[in-house]
C-alpha cells in the first residue's frame, strides 16, 4: 500500500524554486557559469515550423530549419526557450500591427519575465543546506552573487524592470548606441558601468537582434571593460538569423537567449512599448 508523505515533504518542495531577492549584489568568484546547451528551431518566413522540423521534435535531433553552413555558424550558443502556445500568443500578440498599446505593453512584460528568469538560469547557482521552520536540513542550492545587468538604451531599457522584479538589488548600466546619419554606422555614445563590472557576470538586454550591428558594439565596450565574452549573457525576445549569426561570428563565446529566430524581427518594438510610435 502506497503510503501518502508527509506535508512537511512536500512543502520542502516548493521551497527548493525560490530565490534569494538579494541574489545579486555581492561581488563573484572565480567560478565561470556552466550553461546548459539545448537544441533551437528556426522558424520559415511563413512563420511556422515545417513538417521535418516536428519530426526532428518527435526524435530528439537538434531542430534547425537552416542550411548546414548556417548550423555550424550558429553552435550551442544561441539558446531558444522552450515553445508552447503561452510563448506563442505572447509573440503573436506582439507582431499584430492592431494591438494596442496597452495590451502590447502587457505581453512583452511578460515575454520579458520569461526570458529573464531563463537568463538568470544559465547563471551559477552552488549547493546549500538550510534549516525549515521544524528544524528540518533541506539540501538545496543558492544564486552565486556577483552579477549584473547591461541595457542598451532605448529599447533595452524596456527590460529593466523584469530584471529588478527577479533580483531587486541587482545593479544596472547602459549603453547608448546610434547609428551615424552620415556613414550608418553604430556609434557608441554614452556608457557608464559598475566600476567592478570586469568581475562579474553580466546580463545584456536588447529586445530585438535584427542585423546585431548595435550589440556587436556593445560587446566590444563591455570588452573594453576588462569584460569577457564568455561572462556575457545576451537577453532577447526576437532575432533574425543573420543578426545572430553575426554575433556570433565575432564573439564566439557569447550567449543569446531569445524567443524565436525569424526573417523578420517586429522593429517597432521600441516605439511601440514607449508610445513613440
Amino acid at each position: 500500500m502506497e503510503v501518502e508523505k508527509p506535508r512537511e515533504s512536500r512543502q520542502h518542495a516548493a521551497q527548493c524554486s525560490v530565490r534569494p531577492p538579494e541574489c545579486m549584489e555581492d561581488m563573484p568568484g572565480e567560478q565561470q557559469p556552466e550553461l546548459t546547451h539545448r537544441h533551437i528551431r528556426f522558424v520559415d518566413g511563413s512563420g511556422s515550423s515545417n513538417e521535418a522540423d516536428k519530426e526532428s521534435e518527435d526524435s530528439g535531433s537538434p531542430d534547425l530549419d537552416v542550411p548546414e553552413d548556417q548550423q555550424r555558424q550558429v553552435g550551442p550558443q544561441l539558446k531558444l526557450l522552450p515553445m508552447n502556445d503561452q510563448i506563442r500568443e505572447l509573440q503573436t500578440i506582439i507582431r499584430d500591427r492592431t494591438t494596442s498599446r496597452g495590451d502590447f505593453v502587457f505581453s512583452a512584460d511578460r515575454l520579458i519575465r520569461l526570458v529573464v528568469e531563463e537568463g538568470l538560469n544559465q547563471l551559477p547557482y552552488t549547493e546549500c543546506t538550510v534549516t525549515t521552520p521544524t528544524g528540518y536540513k533541506y539540501e538545496g542550492v543558492k544564486f552565486e552573487k556577483g552579477n549584473c545587468g547591461v541595457s542598451i538604451m532605448r529599447s533595452g531599457e524596456a527590460m529593466e524592470q523584469g530584471l529588478r522584479d527577479c533580483c531587486r538589488s541587482i545593479r544596472i548600466g547602459k549603453i547608448l548606441i546610434q547609428s551615424d546619419e552620415e556613414t550608418q554606422r553604430a556609434k557608441v555614445y554614452y556608457a557608464k558601468f559598475p566600476p567592478d563590472i570586469y568581475r562579474r557576470k553580466v546580463l545584456l538586454m536588447y529586445p530585438i537582434l535584427s542585423t546585431g550591428n548595435t550589440v556587436i558594439e556593445a560587446v566590444k565596450v563591455l570588452i573594453e571593460h576588462g569584460v569577457q565574452p564568455a561572462c556575457i549573457i545576451l537577453l532577447s525576445l526576437f532575432s533574425t538569423p543573420h543578426g545572430a549569426i553575426s554575433i556570433i561570428q565575432e564573439f564566439p563565446d557569447i550567449t543569446i537567449l531569445t524567443t524565436e529566430v525569424h526573417p523578420v524581427a517586429p522593429t517597432h518594438f521600441g516605439q511601440k512599448y514607449f508610445g513613440t510610435d
